[in-house]
């Protein structure tokens, strides 16, 4: 099976000139291929004289955006052009503001159709400040101890602070039973964490007592420090 970015056989990136000529055509432009090794170059001779540079390719790749930052250099206006498909990159919401973030338009291209849409404007951008996720990035920096899990780990657990918190009352009940408040020392939401039960390591004995189950058994005595 093909990826899904894969264009139809038999086309060319000379397969995208016509539409997007046309598109930029229809608003005042000028326009000729292959201009000094820049795939289309259009010119509109409005005040101020605006510069416009399109690349084209068949799919949304990491080339075509270097293309486009060395454009950039020599342009008003950058446009990165490929084939509208149906679940490819070129419909990925964080390639568009990708390219917002560049300052680089992005057209898609029906070629069925012979039609033209505008996913990105090529214009300045700073993207809105997301503040909640500002705030849990810093809480969990702040209440994670230490440094356990390397970046770019994808084949094991990563140890939150939540996971944290869960292990030292795993580890504290390994002597028996326990209520929540017994555990507050160790975690001020010992109580949401035994009922929340996240890992399945908890099991409640009888209202407000809770003890390991198996799983939670292994994990406090996998989280103990073994001799050297």
């Amino acid at each position: 099976m093909p990826p899904r970015d894969a264009p139809p056989a038999g086309l060319s990136e000379t397969s995208l000139y016509p539409p997007v000529k046309a598109f930029l055509e229809a608003q005042g432009f000028t326009v000729k291929g292959e201009i000094r090794g820049c795939d289309i170059v259009a010119v509109r001779d409005d005040e101020p004289p605006l510069l416009v540079i399109a690349e084209l390719k068949l799919s949304f790749t990491l080339e075509l955006v270097l293309q486009a930052v060395d454009r950039l250099r020599a342009a008003d206006q950058v446009y990165l052009a490929v084939i509208a498909s149906r679940r490819g990159r070129d419909q990925d919401k964080r390639v568009h503001r990708l390219c917002r973030l560049m300052g680089l338009g992005l057209l898609l291209v029906d070629l069925k159709l012979g039609s033209v849409v505008v996913a990105t404007e090529p214009a300045p951008y700073k993207p809105r400040a997301n503040l909640p996720l500002r705030k849990r990035l810093l809480k969990e920096h702040a209440t994670r101890k230490g440094d356990p899990t390397s970046g770019g780990s994808t084949r094991q657990p990563i140890m939150t602070a939540y996971r944290q918190r869960a292990l030292a009352c795993a580890g504290a009940m390994r002597s028996g039973p326990a209520r929540p408040r017994d555990l507050k020392h160790l975690a001020d939401d010992a109580g949401a964490i035994l009922l929340r039960n996240v890992y399945g390591w908890f099991e409640r004995v009888k209202p407000g007592v809770y003890q390991l189950s198996a799983a939670g058994a292994a994990a406090a005595s996998d989280a103990q420090p073994r001799d050297s």
